[in-house]
């Protein structure tokens, strides 16, 4: 039985969540009882909207929140509402989120990428998409979608923000060409007959980090017992998740309760099995469904996530500098999730982790990480390499031709390209031993 060491200062906690599927594992460390096992009641909150969600954790009405990665980076910069320090405990989740066109274009001819920007072209008018958060994973899977098949996502289409249990009603009422957002929304629009699958976000990216449980710098300052305990509690209820296909329907069944998402269990319990259907007659099974733990790959923030993302607000225009490192990326907090995951049964993992961290130094990913991001996003661009941005003919912006696994990682050495066993520009981390800071 998981041991907490030392006393929580705090024995209650508000987590609020968005009605995903993503939430399940948050929701099922409450239902099954797992946090008790850590010391701690966890109080699952449903939220309306992300920006809801950001400013009840900025005033404390929440404690934590199953989180988009980009609104903690956009809170943690300033971008996305007011500045506050955030931090970002663990991944919840990889995949599961996909691109939605309506039934009227893809009638049109437009059911993938390279067919909606031929029918943009052809068929002149205001085309508009939705995303979640103007800083928020969704928006940057559909910004970066747009920009590899040549559409200009600021300036060919027009571009707004809607929460996730409405983008369904929205598209149905034609507000809403594309919408991308999280699962159920996307196959309860194949389920309802007004909405194909495009592209699944993991066909963009394999195993792309998606929400994290987040909150304050200063909750995690004043309550750090509690921050492990509650982390360590949500790492186990994500292994319980992936460790069966009768836990993945019991989830399925649990958080279609209107309590939770508020839909019919079968818009839940096909995707996450990896069931998939385009709405157009194709099927397929899909491994790189949506995972909680996948053997601990998923949980751990890795830093090359979270400056990924920071490399897309710059691109997009949502910052004005470059993103650098130690402190773009103290939003991240990794030696509080190995802390946790010591007490959730990771310990494999930190090792091989370690071992990463000192390989990674070897081939100089420390104090050079910021210039290595600027020279990935302003050039010279390489081509015909998965994970390296391609500039446009006219080299005037960052259009794209290539899919990636993680972009960042393309200047690294082979035997480091495996996201899920490493992290680049990890100076700014602990390491195992105890130390910090650029070496």
């Amino acid at each position: 039985m998981p041991r907490v060491r030392t006393p929580l200062e705090k024995k209650e906690v508000k987590i609020g969540f968005i009605p995903l599927t993503d939430c399940a594992s948050v929701v099922m460390a409450s239902v099954l009882g797992i946090d008790q096992k850590y010391g701690v009641k966890i109080i699952p909150t449903k939220e309306a909207s992300w920006a809801g969600v950001r400013d009840k954790l900025v005033n404390g009405e929440l404690d934590f929140a199953h989180v988009l990665y980009g609104l903690i980076y956009g809170v943690h910069m300033g971008t996305a509402g007011p500045k506050k320090d955030m931090a970002v405990l663990m991944t919840l989740n990889n995949n599961g989120q996909a691109i939605t066109l309506s039934k009227k274009l893809a009638d049109k001819g437009a059911v993938d990428g390279a067919g909606l920007a031929k029918l943009m072209a052809s068929e002149k008018r205001e085309y508009t998409f939705a995303q979640t958060f103007p800083t928020g994973t969704h928006a940057m899977w559909l910004y970066y979608w747009l920009a590899a098949n040549g559409i200009n996502p600021m300036k060919d289409a027009k571009v707004i923000t809607v929460p996730p249990p409405q983008m369904v009603a929205n598209m149905r009422v034609g507000n809403m060409d594309g919408y991308c957002v999280g699962e159920p929304w996307g196959h309860r629009a194949i389920i309802d007959g007004i909405g194909v699958t495009a592209v699944t976000t993991q066909d963009i990216w394999k195993d792309h980090p998606e929400k994290v449980l987040g909150t304050t710098g200063d909750f995690v300052k004043k309550y750090p017992n509690t921050a492990r305990a509650v982390t360590a509690a949500i790492i186990e209820a994500g292994k319980w998740i992936d460790a069966s296909l009768t836990n993945k329907n019991k989830m399925a069944e649990t958080v279609a309760d209107k309590a939770y998402v508020n839909t019919s269990v079968d818009a839940i319990n096909q995707r996450i099995l990896g069931r998939y259907q385009n709405g157009m007659g194709k099927t397929w099974d899909d491994p790189n469904y949506m995972k909680f733990y996948n053997d601990g790959a998923v949980s751990f923030p890795y830093l090359s996530d979270g400056m990924w993302f920071l490399t897309q607000h710059k691109r997009w225009g949502l910052i004005k500098d470059h993103p650098r490192l130690p402190g773009h990326c103290q939003a991240d907090q990794p030696d509080r999730h190995l802390q946790a995951g010591s007490n959730g049964g990771q310990s494999q993992h930190s090792e091989r982790r370690h071992a990463h961290q000192q390989a990674d130094r070897r081939h100089g990913m420390g104090r050079q990480g910021s210039e290595k991001v600027r020279r990935w996003l302003q050039g010279p661009r390489l081509s015909g390499q998965p994970g390296i941005h391609q500039s446009s003919t006219k080299g005037r912006d960052t259009m794209v031709s290539a899919v990636f696994h993680n972009p960042l990682d393309a200047a690294a050495p082979a035997t480091l390209k495996q996201r899920t066993q490493c992290y680049l520009f990890n100076s700014c981390e602990r390491t195992k031993n105890g130390g910090s800071g650029p070496q």
